[in-house]
């Protein structure tokens, strides 16, 4: 059976805590309206001890009181931040063509995502990206949530963090006591960090690369031309972030890349990348060998 049949009934992706934990959630003091994920972590044999509070990426996947279904997609609350700024419009996209999947058809075409959100853009002369709001001196949302995301319990430690902090050594670093949101602006503006949020990706739970900031974890999937399906990909990406992933590559180098890639990124609370140049050889088509022995593509 052929493993894009659309008689195959798409298996559930992994859900449920992870052991010896379970996820909660805090509330910046600034935005009460945000939610921001946290992974408590039960102490044994330490009387007294408070749970540890870790950074977790792993989404809602973890979270008992939500209801995954991958064809839905998970949840999308930075669409609405972003309309909240201003200066955006929306537009009905480029409508997908035969080659963007590898021209396959039939059986061989991965399905297309169920649900079709209309992408936005940027209006004349507006600011879009973290760096643009964050030069212009605008502390976004998503700037409020990283803040609360890297302190991870230190508001309960601050009356020794500067302590602790003056006892270790930073190597050249500039690390606050206390992560605040402007903080983090000031690091996006000065260009020591940034905030991979394209404000397509409604999805996406926002965080920060930055020398100043909790180090981050990459990891990659992807299909090849002989094997996987939009279900298995989904999946090695819940997998990844419940291993710990910060951000995703999807490596994708078969056919139906396009399909793929937006089932992966309509169910991820991570950054997703990609490499352009592996779909753009799925989109030319290879012609016979020249006079003089060499092979050569043509659009």
């Amino acid at each position: 059976m052929n493993i894009h049949d659309r008689a195959i009934v798409p298996p559930k992706v992994t859900t449920g805590p992870l052991p010896g934990s379970r996820k909660t959630y805090v509330t910046p003091d600034t935005a009460a309206e945000l939610r921001v994920p946290l992974r408590e972590i039960v102490l044994t044999d330490t009387a007294g001890e408070p749970p540890l509070p870790v950074y977790d990426t792993s989404g809602p996947y973890t979270d008992p009181a939500v209801a995954i279904d991958v064809e839905q997609g998970l949840a999308r609350p930075r669409a609405a931040w972003v309309r909240e700024r201003g200066g955006v419009e929306e537009y009905l996209g480029r409508a997908v063509a035969p080659e963007d999947n590898g021209n396959v058809s039939g059986t061989h075409l991965a399905r297309s995502f169920p649900l079709a959100h209309c992408p936005m853009r940027a209006l004349a002369g507006k600011p879009l990206t973290q760096l643009e709001w964050a030069r212009a001196g605008v502390i976004t949302k998503e700037m409020t949530y990283i803040s609360e995301r890297e302190n991870l319990g230190r508001k309960q430690m601050l009356e020794r963090a500067q302590t602790a902090l003056d006892d270790g050594e930073t190597f050249g670093a500039s690390l606050p006591p206390f992560v605040t949101p402007e903080f983090v602006r000031s690091e996006v503006a000065r260009g020591r960090a940034i905030i991979p949020s394209n404000i397509n990706h409604g999805e996406l739970e926002p965080m920060i690369i930055g020398r100043n900031f909790l180090t981050k974890v990459n990891a990659n999937i992807g299909n090849s031309a002989v094997t996987s399906s939009v279900e298995e990909e989904v999946e090695k990406l819940v997998w990844a972030i419940r291993w710990g992933a910060d951000t995703v590559m999807d490596l994708s180098t078969g056919r139906n890349i396009h399909n793929t890639r937006e089932w992966i990124i309509r169910n991820a609370p991570v950054p997703i990348g990609t490499v352009p140049i592996y779909q753009a050889l799925e989109k030319v088509t290879a012609i016979p060998p020249s006079s003089t022995g060499s092979a050569t593509r043509t659009p």
